[in-house]
């Protein structure tokens, strides 16, 4: 899994633009998605995005997806799961303080933000703390609801 994961860090700015697309193709079919209702739909979501999601990102399925801020670099496989940023421990070949053998999430996330080349709508955006009671839901639908009601205010 790791070495996808580095693949996909790697790889940061094209699969930033698929991300973007299926972002808008799921924005386009909300008015299908509030027809047939979003609780109907978020167990599929959450396992397709499971699948996908784990297999290329090592996505650890926490409800509120980051991968589009952190270079692709899913946050939570930090053994301390912190989501802005490295703890004080980051060894000095880069390494994790927690497992030497794996190189610091947040290393990879910014070397990912730099290949999307655009560090202040990525790695420079603060993140919101985790809630656990999402965990396992699809975060796919979530940000279609969040971005509908930003840019029209309604409530979804």
């Amino acid at each position: 899994m790791k070495r996808l994961r580095y693949w996909s860090v790697e790889n940061a700015r094209w699969l930033r633009r698929v991300y973007q697309i299926i972002e808008s193709a799921l924005v386009f079919l909300h008015p299908l998605f509030k027809r047939i209702g979003y609780p109907r739909l978020d167990r599929g979501f959450a396992a397709l995005e499971k699948l996908v999601k784990g297999l290329l990102f090592d996505s650890q399925s926490c409800g509120q997806c980051t991968l589009g801020e952190t270079g692709m670099a899913c946050p939570m496989n930090c053994p301390k799961t912190l989501r802005n940023g490295p703890c004080g421990g980051v060894r000095s070949n880069g390494n994790c303080e927690v497992d030497p053998n794996m190189v610091c999430v947040w290393v990879t996330s910014w070397e990912g933000s730099k290949r999307v080349g655009d560090l202040e709508s990525t790695i420079q955006v603060i993140q919101a703390p985790v809630d656990v009671r999402l965990k396992g839901t699809s975060a796919w639908l979530r940000a279609v609801r969040k971005k509908l009601s930003a840019s029209s205010g309604e409530s979804l």
